[in-house]
């Protein structure tokens, strides 16, 4: 196939005449003539002094930094002098504040300049890290080629990854495994398609398309946030359910709305949807996205019960919850404020589920949630059933809704195991405090997202209510920072502990 330049990305992704180059003229020091031939033929060849093109434009008007292979000069391959002119523009990249695209077409390691050449890597992966501690947007996109010690280190080090259509990615291109091995790779299992597909970059997207997912992030991560207190609209026909299990029949219509009608509210002009955990797993019960909500940058992750049984056939496992974890990493690494949705009818039982570590994938999920240094906030949209709603349970502020639930087991297990039936499940989730208003009353949740009475019958009013207790809630933490934090979440778990021991 064709091969994109750096100056065909450049004119496709950048506004006209934005492009400012930050290259210096490259240094070797003492070389081989062999060597000195090879690169004197490669700058004829590609029009290019180098294997990369950094410097500055805008998109859409923003100012954007770039780092762009050349594959024409020597394979994009890394030396010395590549290597310098990365770092050096990741550095002024993270000086100046800029958002980062790198877009890496390469073999790897420049083979004239053998080990010391490979090292580098890690030193571009040392300045990748720098930029991600300024809490910068970085976004990769994979060109064709990519392989070897780029794909092994910086070009899998985005915040998010895309890559151009039918593009060769691999630890390892195919050639150079087949003859290492004996054994090829198939085909398919080499490309940006299949990668995707497995969760291990987050789309296959043009150039064109390029452009504008960069003014999507950018607009969604770089736009000044709200200031003034945001309303919230309780309707006059609002009503709590009477009995646990009105709440738990009612979160069980196949029509109730759930997170696909929250991101669909929130508006596809402003939803970054990632694929994945970037190693390789996925899961349809579990989404994450980058957006916004009430004019500030948000990370959700988000269980989606109508991709769970026994609406589909996919049950929420490890793989999930490892999903989840990436969206967590997210607003650590960004530094904007994490929003957790839970809608589950409950983990995964299953062989497969045990022996991928159900119970531990859990845990490190709760625990994170604990721990993460931004603002948080969890909403029982609706079924919180077992330890697979209580691994996204933990935040600032947890909220609701009127008729949303959480119990330790599925209402007809807990039946089953005290009375070996299912028919005492109403009166057990009665007894056991699993509705709205009882968490509100044992301090578990802090607020209530009305219904009128019942969110199937007012989809649209409810989602829209549903982000207004959203945008409220990140107001009061914005404004209330005490109530921020892992120290705060200690100690109100803790003080939680006590309370109902007291009780």
């Amino acid at each position: 196939m064709t091969r994109i330049s750096a100056q065909q990305l450049i004119s496709e992704i950048l506004d006209a005449d934005s492009f400012i180059s930050w290259d210096k003229p490259p240094h070797y020091g003492n070389i081989s003539e062999d060597y000195l031939a090879a690169l004197a033929k490669a700058r004829e060849k590609s029009g290019v002094d180098e294997a990369v093109v950094t410097g500055e434009g805008t998109v859409f008007g923003t100012r954007v930094a770039f780092v762009l292979s050349e594959f024409a000069f020597l394979g994009g391959s890394i030396g010395a002098a590549t290597a310098r002119r990365i770092i050096d523009a990741i550095h002024r990249a993270t000086e100046e504040k800029l958002p980062l695209l790198i877009s890496p077409s390469s073999g790897g390691t420049r083979m004239q300049e053998g080990t010391p050449a490979f090292a580098l890597m890690v030193s571009i992966t040392t300045a990748v890290y720098r930029h991600k501690d300024a809490h910068l947007p970085f976004l990769v996109y994979l060109r064709n080629p990519t392989t070897g010690g780029v794909m092994a280190s910086w070009g899998s080090a985005g915040h998010f990854t895309f890559a151009e259509p039918n593009a060769l990615l691999g630890f390892l291109g195919p050639r150079v495994v087949e003859l290492t091995t004996g054994r090829p790779i198939p085909d398919g299992v080499q490309t940006g398609e299949n990668l995707a597909a497995k969760g291990v970059i987050d789309g296959v997207i043009s150039p064109q398309q390029l452009r504008s997912s960069m003014q999507k992030i950018n607009n969604v991560l770089l736009s000044p946030p709200a200031i003034a207190e945001p309303t919230v609209h309780v309707p006059v026909s609002a009503a709590l359910p009477l009995r646990a299990w009105d709440a738990i029949t009612a979160t069980r219509r196949h029509d109730r709305p759930g997170l696909q009608q929250l991101l669909t509210a929130l508006g596809a002009e402003q939803v970054i949807a990632l694929s994945g955990t970037g190693d390789g797993r996925t899961s349809p019960t579990i989404k994450v996205v980058l957006t916004r909500i009430g004019g500030r940058p948000v990370v959700i992750i988000g269980q989606d019960r109508h991709n769970q049984p026994p609406l589909a056939e996919t049950e929420m496992g490890p793989a999930a919850l490892r999903f989840a974890r990436r969206g967590i990493a997210l607003a650590h690494q960004l530094q904007i404020p994490l929003i957790s949705i839970i809608d589950t009818t409950g983990a995964e039982l299953s062989q497969a589920a045990e022996e991928a570590g159900m119970a531990g994938s859990i845990a490190r999920t709760l625990g994170e949630l604990v721990d993460v240094d931004v603002p948080t906030v969890s909403v029982i949209l609706g079924q919180g059933c077992g330890g697979g709603a209580l691994a996204m349970l933990p935040a600032d502020k947890v909220l609701a809704a009127a008729n949303g639930w959480l119990s330790p087991l599925p209402p007809e297990g807990a039946s089953a195991i005290i009375y070996r039936d299912t028919t005492h499940a109403p009166q057990m989730m009665q007894d056991q405090g699993v509705s709205a208003q009882a968490l509100l009353e044992s301090g578990i949740i802090d607020d209530i997202i009305p219904e009128a009475p019942d969110a199937a019958d007012e989809p649209m009013e409810f989602i829209q209510r549903v982000i207004e207790h959203i945008t409220h809630a990140l107001w009061e933490l914005e404004n209330n920072p005490k109530r921020v934090g892992r120290e705060q979440r200690f100690r109100h778990y803790e003080r939680l502990a006590d309370a109902l021991i007291a009780d």
